[in-house]
């Protein structure tokens, strides 16, 4: 049988090619898929700005723990922890002449997703180093 033939009076190719052709519920679809590249959009917008919130947070604690622990204060650690956030990780390594404090912490939407931030901070001098940088005789 043809597309041509008749069957029970009706040609059967007639309704399959009006069935692939009608675009009846195409303007649906479209709907759904505009609807859901919008709201992509958002969600990737909005982790964008958590991300860069999460990032200053672990700047600004870097950037305190760096300096308090260059000035000898051991409250260094709870404050950079009490700034950058509950989840984040803090550490803090004394090269000597230097203190380098690094801070990771997870973005909360986007929990695979890590921000950190570096903070270098000279030590300052303390009253036992500054008395042994003095010379040993002072000249005339």
């Amino acid at each position: 049988m043809s597309d041509d033939e008749s069957v029970g009076g009706r040609r059967s190719g007639f309704w399959l090619r009006r069935l692939w052709s009608d675009e009846r519920g195409m303007v649906t679809v479209e709907a759904a898929y505009v609807i859901a590249a919008i709201v992509g959009v958002v969600v990737l917008g909005i982790g964008a700005i958590v991300g860069a919130s999460v990032q200053i947070r672990c700047t600004d604690a870097a950037r305190e723990a760096a300096r308090l622990t260059a000035a000898g204060d051991p409250s260094a650690r709870t404050v950079a922890a009490r700034l950058a956030g509950d989840r984040a990780r803090i550490s803090i390594t004394d090269n000597g002449a230097q203190v380098v404090v690094e801070v990771r912490s997870p973005i909360p939407l986007i929990g695979a997703i890590e921000m950190s931030a570096y903070a270098v901070a000279a030590k300052e001098p303390t009253a036992a180093t500054a008395v042994a940088d003095l010379p040993a005789e002072v000249p005339p």
